[in-house]
């Protein structure tokens, strides 16, 4: 007679306790805790049974309040297997979970439907894969510990998202990259040594307070808090190395930078070298200001013409500034303009000869996804001649380099322009994660593929673009599913924060408006952080032009009027109605004009929740129903509205932080 083991009569012997309990039904957290005990503990180290009283809050690391899981905590017990996706994320009351010290394998799930979760403990296992991104939408997180796993690739950036971090510990893995500067003022723990760190330790009031320790074990790592000197690179200047000299790229070669390599003569020919080099320097010295008095003579030259035209003939002075003004617009016209200073990572060649997807198209334009030959991507909006108002290209110019100097981390970066004869882009950074109007809506789309070049003329003129060559694989468009959910609260209220600081930084550092803000204008980045795109680009909307369905919801009454340009009071509206929509998943055009005290309302029948965040929703409600008064002189400044959003956050009342520590 074969004999079983003791995990076959053990599963027997559940399966028999589950089968004589008939019809009943177990609860959700125990299902959740038995799908993850299924896959993540292939040796059976977790004796979880299943009996008529449902007692799994007595289970071995299980705690509960009010009937629901609040604290999974299996440290050290001998657990392997995967993290299952999909299990444990549907504790949605845990605040603690911790499985450190076993021996769980593979990628990180996402967690980002545990929003209460305060303390998260996965060091000590074998882990792998990048920075989970879904770790930083748990605003909550008071502890992290993703220490001694085999984690790999960049630190989120977005890390600073995580600004109730009071401990986090990311110790022996393998990340690479440049440190994040974090400055959260709780943060008092913080271990990133022995790893593959690289760049100089920003220098922020956090990071100032921490020993030299938190940072070891990455030889790439310097700076003043680490006591190490960020060597300058070493190609500018040649090679280090004594006893050889490294070639000239072309670079310096045509910049004329000048390398005379290291002398293994006797010391006494040192002079020699120095006498010639001293020479050598002062004839390029002398050359160069000969040039340069010769441009400023001819210059002087042009002004004299200039000045006697003037004297003899006023009119003819107009027409020759004219004249002047239109050599430069053609001198810069046709050129792609790298914004602020930055540096030209690639050529308006190669921006034509780029792939693109079709994203949308919008109330001034059409926006593309452009995947260029370098496999950098970039955002390009291209603007309808058809629907922009007519405006001198010196006059677009202007406002672009304006725009272009905006730079905040809820603004999508304007990186370039290019204008030329009827044609006009945009270049924006990429944003991988889609918009917030396809978050909120859950709306499919399917994208339309084409391929784009710009056909010049010879003689160096101005490149004429045109979309030449469309190759359309596609033209459907995406049909909305059923209503989703609402998202939880918290998440409201994040993307609320991040949309508020990008608007009231446009209005406070610059006399620049918005225009047209909406959920499909606003875009999630890399770390699915909330990034305001196209605006300032209303300036060039044509008022006659019939008015998108989409953008004329969150039109401010006073805006309507074709005669009225928008305000920053025109935005605060705007923010208003994305806030209900956020908060109810209904599309701007589906809202009812309700008192405030009916909008309450109707939000909370919207969402449909179980009441437990009445209160909190109700100060975002009545935020919205602020912004949105018909009056413009009732509405807040946005940084006004910034602080009510702030003052909403701060006053939820932190749960659970007896479990910070980390041993």
């Amino acid at each position: 007679m074969h004999h079983l083991n003791t995990a076959t009569v053990l599963g027997v012997f559940l399966w028999l306790r589950v089968a004589c309990c008939g019809g009943m039904t177990l609860p959700s957290d125990a299902v959740s805790l038995l799908s993850f005990k299924r896959e993540a503990d292939l040796d059976n180290r977790l004796l979880y049974v299943v009996n008529e009283r449902y007692d799994y809050c007595e289970w071995q690391g299980v705690k509960c309040a009010q009937g629901r899981v609040v604290r999974f905590v299996v440290q050290s017990m001998g657990l392997r297997g995967p993290f299952p996706a999909d299990t444990l994320t549907k504790l949605d009351q845990l605040r603690v979970m911790s499985l450190r010290n076993n021996s769980l394998f593979g990628p990180i799930p996402d967690l980002s439907p545990l929003t209460n979760l305060k303390s998260l403990f996965l060091d000590h296992n074998n882990f792998s894969g990048s920075f989970p991104p879904s770790l930083l939408l748990l605003h909550r997180l008071l502890t992290l510990s993703l220490s001694h796993n085999n984690l790999s690739g960049p630190l989120p950036l977005r890390l600073t998202l995580l600004d109730r971090l009071i401990a986090l510990r990311l110790d022996s893995n393998a990340f690479s990259g440049s440190l994040p500067s974090l400055n959260q003022t709780a943060l008092k723990l913080l271990n990133v040594s022995n790893n593959n760190l690289t760049g100089p330790v920003p220098v922020t009031a956090t990071l100032s307070r921490l020993s030299a320790t938190s940072f070891s074990g990455n030889p790439g790592l310097c700076g003043e808090i680490v006591h190490k000197e960020c060597s300058p690179r070493s190609h500018f200047f040649g090679s280090a190395t004594p006893s050889s000299t490294a070639p000239l790229s072309q670079s310096e070669q045509s910049q004329g930078i000048l390398v005379v390599p290291p002398s293994t003569k006797p010391k006494h020919h040192n002079k020699t070298g120095l006498v010639l080099g001293f020479v050598t320097a002062v004839v390029v010295l002398v050359a160069f200001t000969l040039a340069v008095i010769s441009l400023v003579r001819k210059r002087q030259a042009v002004v004299l013409e200039s000045g006697a035209a003037e004297v003899g003939n006023e009119g003819e002075c107009g027409e020759r500034e004219v004249k002047v003004r239109k050599m430069e617009e053609a001198h810069r016209s046709g050129k792609l303009v790298f914004c602020c200073g930055e540096v030209q990572q690639y050529t308006l060649e190669m921006l034509m000869r780029a792939s693109a997807e079709l994203l949308g198209r919008g109330s001034v334009g059409t926006t593309y996804k452009a995947v260029l030959d370098s496999r950098l991507i970039v955002t390009v909006k291209r603007l309808d001649g058809g629907r922009t108002a007519a405006s001198d290209g010196e006059v677009f110019e202007r406002h672009m380099e304006s725009v272009g100097r905006l730079r905040h981390p809820n603004l999508v970066p304007l990186r370039a322009y290019f204008q030329a004869k009827g044609e006009r882009l945009v270049i924006y950074d990429y944003q991988p994660n889609g918009s917030l109007f396809n978050l909120v809506h859950a709306r499919l789309t399917t994208l339309t593929q084409m391929q784009f070049y710009c056909h010049g003329g010879r003689g160096g003129g101005p490149i004429s673009f045109s979309f030449a060559h469309l190759i359309i694989s596609a033209a459907c468009a995406g049909s909305r599913s059923a209503r989703a959910k609402p998202l939880h609260w918290t998440s409201c209220l994040k993307i609320a924060e991040d949309v508020a600081h990008g608007l009231a930084y446009i209005h406070q550092v610059s006399s620049l408006i918005h225009g047209n803000l909406k959920s499909s204008n606003v875009l999630l980045g890399v770390d699915f952080e909330a990034c305001i795109t196209d605006y300032c680009l209303a300036l060039f909307a044509d008022p006659s032009f019939p008015e998108d369905p989409d953008s004329a919801a969150y039109k401010a009454p006073e805006a309507r009027k074709s005669s009225r340009r928008a305000t920053s009071k025109s935005d605060v509206y705007a923010f208003g109605v994305l806030l209900l929509e956020l908060l109810t998943g209904k599309h701007p055009s589906q809202h009812p004009f309700l008192a405030p005290t009916d909008l309450q309302d109707w939000v909370r029948a919207m969402r449909d929740d179980d009441g437990s965040e009445d209160n909190r929703l109700e100060m975002l409600t009545e935020v919205a129903s602020i912004c949105s008064a018909t009056s413009p002189e009732q509405r807040p400044a946005m940084w006004q509205v910034l602080k009510m959003i702030q003052g909403i956050k701060d006053s939820v009342t932190t749960e659970d932080t007896t479990f910070t520590g980390l041993s």
